[in-house]
């Protein structure tokens, strides 16, 4: 998606949810002077890392993520598909011993996980937005093999590729990145939420809040755009019940 495009939604986002453009580009910046100094991966650089497949799978952090995960395990060879994770997703994966080839977020998943991935391989695709202003000033040397992105107007060593939540943004990095055949595991855009998406939560799963099902609501709809105008196969495995 183009960021022409992208920025209609993006101030719709902002208006809906009250967020602060200028604290984004505030982050944006810092995310961006960092990695002018510690360096970074060019989108070309990440796309020939993942080259040797046009089919990739987007993990999400929905109810559904083990019973997906352990499906794909069964019945695909996964070492056909690029495995992309949304950021809590990470922890899910690595519990089954499954490593993602990268991993898109917002440093609010498991950073023990997520660290952890990256340590084994994973390139890691780090956001910068308003409200994670102070983990992007003190985690960003921890990782290797960036790529930074930004949900404003993309400046310097960072892109914007389109999306809000960190599903539908590794869903949008999947285009961005080559994929014809993308396959959504995890992806319920349901009103629960879990341990892997919200790490602090007090049970396993919890009823959303009215937040996080607004989130989830635009996460349905910007997958919904990538169906019906991108030049890739779209399978949510939860519609394959």
């Amino acid at each position: 998606m183009e960021f022409g495009l992208w920025e209609k939604y993006y101030t719709e986002i902002l208006d809906d949810f009250g967020f602060s453009r200028e604290g984004d580009e505030e982050s944006a910046k810092l995310l961006d002077e960092i990695l002018s100094v510690e360096g970074c991966l060019t989108l070309e650089e990440l796309r020939e890392i993942v080259s040797f497949s046009d089919k990739f799978i987007v993990f999400g952090a929905g109810p559904s993520i083990k019973e997906h995960i352990q499906l794909l395990k069964d019945e695909y060879d996964l070492s056909d598909y690029v495995l992309v994770s949304a950021d809590g997703a990470t922890t899910a994966m690595m519990e089954e011993k499954v490593v993602p080839d990268v991993i898109a977020t917002d440093l609010d998943g498991n950073l023990d996980y997520i660290l952890l991935a990256n340590m084994m391989g994973a390139n890691v695709v780090i956001h910068a937005h308003a409200d994670n202003i102070d983990k992007i000033a003190t985690l960003i040397p921890f990782f290797d093999n960036i790529l930074g992105t930004t949900q404003s107007q993309p400046i310097g060593n960072l892109y914007n590729f389109g999306g809000f939540t960190d599903g539908d943004r590794a869903e949008f990095l999947a285009v961005a990145l080559g994929a014809r055949e993308l396959i959504l595991a995890g992806m319920d855009f349901g009103n629960i939420v879990t341990q892997y998406s919200r790490p602090n939560l007090a049970t396993k799963t919890a009823e959303a809040d009215d937040f996080k099902k607004k989130k989830l609501r635009y996460a349905d709809m910007l997958t919904n755009w990538i169906k019906e105008n991108e030049p890739v196969e779209l399978i949510n495995l939860v519609d394959n019940k």
